[in-house]
């Protein structure tokens, strides 16, 4: 088991002990010994944008319960390129879990580290960046769109080919960023539609002749 896991199962192990062993349903006050990672380390996305998954961290005390109240320090201490966190102070709920989003910068690795005052040393994450895609394809058969949700850079390109022989569909968008792209035709055989995306935001479309198909465009930085 790695530490990072045993973290998570102390903290779970640690809340559901405190709660069954306190005959008032308080707990005394306890020293935070430790900080750990929890969540959101390792994570792979795209420059100058929010990383999907906050990152987190458990504070425990001796025993290896979660310490509630603490108040935690963030901080990126690679390049001013990698990007911010904010909140940069959290506090520990009744689990000992603080955390704060992180936005990646310009930097393909960026590292933020994660302090409690009195305590010997930080908790770090290392995240890493790459550029959006620049041009996604999605393929429009068997009543699906595939991949149903894409990601593609501001000012990049998704592109529809039909493979769903003799069967018609189309792309038709219901909500993002205004105005909304034009919608293709009802088309079927190996016919392709493109659709140039400028506006940060998501996008959802469907086939209004087969609802079930949907899909949508997330546009990024």
């Amino acid at each position: 088991m790695t530490r990072r896991r045993f973290a998570r199962w102390r903290v779970l192990v640690g809340a559901l002990c405190a709660s069954a062993c306190n005959n008032n349903g308080t707990q005394p006050a306890r020293p935070p010994t430790d900080v750990v990672p929890s969540g959101g380390d390792r994570q792979s996305w795209y420059f100058n944008n929010p990383l999907p998954t906050p990152v987190s961290v458990a504070v425990l005390d001796a025993g290896g319960l979660p310490v509630s109240g603490v108040v935690v320090m963030w901080t990126v201490t690679s390049d001013a390129a990698s990007g911010a966190v904010n909140p940069a102070q959290s506090i520990t709920d009744a689990y000992g879990i603080a955390s704060t989003n992180d936005s990646v910068g310009s930097s393909t690795v960026q590292q933020v580290s994660a302090t409690v005052g009195g305590l010997p040393g930080p908790a770090t994450f290392s995240e890493f960046a790459t550029s959006p895609p620049t041009s996604v394809g999605v393929s429009v058969t068997s009543f699906v769109f595939s991949p149903r949700d894409t990601i593609v850079q501001s000012g990049g390109m998704v592109t529809w080919t039909w493979n769903s022989g003799t069967t018609p569909h189309n792309v038709t968008f219901t909500s993002g960023p205004a105005p909304l792209p034009a919608n293709s035709p009802d088309q079927a055989g190996t016919t392709t539609f493109s659709s140039t995306f400028a506006a940060v935001g998501t996008y959802t479309y469907h086939c209004t002749l087969h609802p079930q198909m949907t899909g949508s465009v997330r546009v990024l930085h």
